[in-house]
């Protein structure tokens, strides 16, 4: 059997181990976001915007559909995270073998409605007719291979709830090479323009789903899975749907906000528009994916250290992965928006008004992004106490309600009607967000402690 390559988020210095912890994940989030971006590179370079802007204007719509599945393998996380930090190891065996089969029962779900869905809603998000029938097409492959999307998805939640963020990092270095070669077959050989690139980026995604399963058969530890023995067990589900079904909803009706942006962008009737807000919103994503890493970080190592009861610990994690947050954000955030105008090269080399539109956003969103980073940590040291509701209810309310009133009101005044100030409502969303988010992390956190020591003098149940 594999040995083990664990860090161990219950004793030892924290910032350090953080840090290590932290690292793969970024970079393993970094690899996903190349899959995208190898995607759109190729199309702007060998098929011209109007492709770019057909992959980039299905981001926000995959992420609706999808994300409400992908909140349950957070909650899968938690669920191994609390179990091996209460060293309860029969809790760990049956949420492992109850998150796989949900992986697969959720990609065959998500595949028939990607499938199905995929044109009507673009068709209500006011997609360009030039790039209507691309992006529809895109879609459809995409989502034929969600379910190794999802499977990779809850698989890694588990690795990483035990310590183990240096597997799946290789594992997409792997998938991320082949997704690379893949593109420039079908696109430059075949001439398959964007199916070409989707029906790469399922292929590479079912092998580091293949390899990520691999590695959870080859464990020696709790979190081994042994495929006779998959099966749900109710009061796992239950858990992880407890925990994760807010996560999810949340993520989509984030994505929600996200649609009605994107839609609004849309209205403006130009391609460019759509290219140059889908190339920048790429570039944008390896600082939020960067950021979101430490996100991950707070979940796991708190969740850990909650399990074990570690309050005082609890304390100095939620100050140190906000403190890495904020470090990321304002090195990464104003590191690409001044290496920008050459880097738009790359995806849109064909359309310099394009790339002054992907400037325009790039100047409200990406400067500033380190609050979004301090608001994802503080949603993630939420979540790892065992809270998923209370986040998702201030998120919906701060971001997605917030978005959303302000396109139907701020946002149709003439003289307002732009896209920079689409982009300052990010900003605005982002503060609010993470300040009452912030005061419900200590409220919530001091709660947990009296239960616990009430628990501890008196018996009563830590529920």
């Amino acid at each position: 059997m594999k040995k083990t390559r664990n860090i161990d988020m219950l004793d030892g210095p924290l910032l350090p181990g953080i840090i290590r912890y932290t690292i793969p994940i970024i970079l393993s989030g970094i690899l996903q976001l190349l899959f995208n971006a190898a995607d759109l590179m190729v199309v702007g370079q060998f098929c011209g915007s109007v492709s770019v802007g057909a992959v980039s204007s299905t981001g926000a719509l995959t992420n609706l559909i999808v994300n409400v599945f992908m909140g349950i393998s957070i909650g899968a996380g938690v669920c191994v995270a609390h179990g091996l930090g209460g060293q309860r190891d029969e809790e760990v065996f049956r949420t492992v073998h109850t998150a796989i089969p949900a992986a697969l029962i959720s990609g065959a779900i998500l595949t028939v409605l990607g499938v199905t869905l995929s044109r009507p809603m673009l068709e209500m998000m006011h997609t360009p007719e030039e790039v209507l029938p691309l992006s529809a097409l895109y879609m459809k492959i995409y989502f034929l291979g969600i379910t190794f999307t999802i499977v990779y998805n809850f698989c890694s939640a588990i690795l990483r709830a035990a310590g183990d963020t240096k597997g799946p990092l290789l594992y997409l270095m792997v998938a991320g090479v082949i997704n690379v070669i893949l593109n420039l077959v079908f696109v430059i050989a075949f001439k398959m323009n964007v199916a070409g690139v989707a029906l790469a980026t399922t292929i590479s995604q079912a092998v580091s789903a293949g390899l990520v399963l691999r590695a959870l058969l080859r464990r020696s530890d709790a979190c081994r899975l042994r495929l006779k023995e998959m099966k749900i067990y109710g009061p796992q589900l239950a858990k992880m749907i407890r925990i994760g079904l807010p996560a999810g909803v949340q993520g989509s009706l984030f994505s929600i906000s996200n649609v009605i942006i994107q839609s609004a962008i849309n209205s403006f009737g130009s391609a460019f528009i759509v290219a140059g807000n889908g190339a920048a919103s790429n570039i944008e994503g390896f600082v939020y994916t960067s950021m979101n890493a430490l996100n991950q970080t707070a979940v796991n190592y708190i969740g850990q250290n909650m399990g074990a009861q570690k309050f005082d610990r609890i304390k100095k994690i939620f100050r140190s992965c906000l403190l890495c947050v904020s470090v990321v954000g304002l090195i990464m955030g104003p590191t690409l928006y001044i290496l920008a105008p050459q880097l738009l090269k790359f995806y849109i080399p064909d359309s310099q008004e394009a790339i002054d539109f992907a400037i325009i956003r790039m100047t409200y969103i990406c400067l500033p992004y380190f609050i979004c980073g301090l608001m994802d940590v503080t949603t993630g040291a939420l979540r790892g106490l065992g809270s998923s509701f209370v986040p998702m209810v201030v998120t919906v309310l701060g971001v997605c309600v917030m978005r959303i009133v302000w396109v139907y009101t701020i946002f149709q005044v003439p003289a307002w009607h732009t896209p920079q100030c689409l982009y300052v409502s990010y900003l605005i969303s982002w503060s609010l967000t993470f300040l009452v988010e912030f005061f419900l992390f200590a409220k919530v956190l001091r709660k947990k402690e009296r239960i616990a020591q009430a628990h501890a003098r008196y018996g009563y149940p830590e529920s």
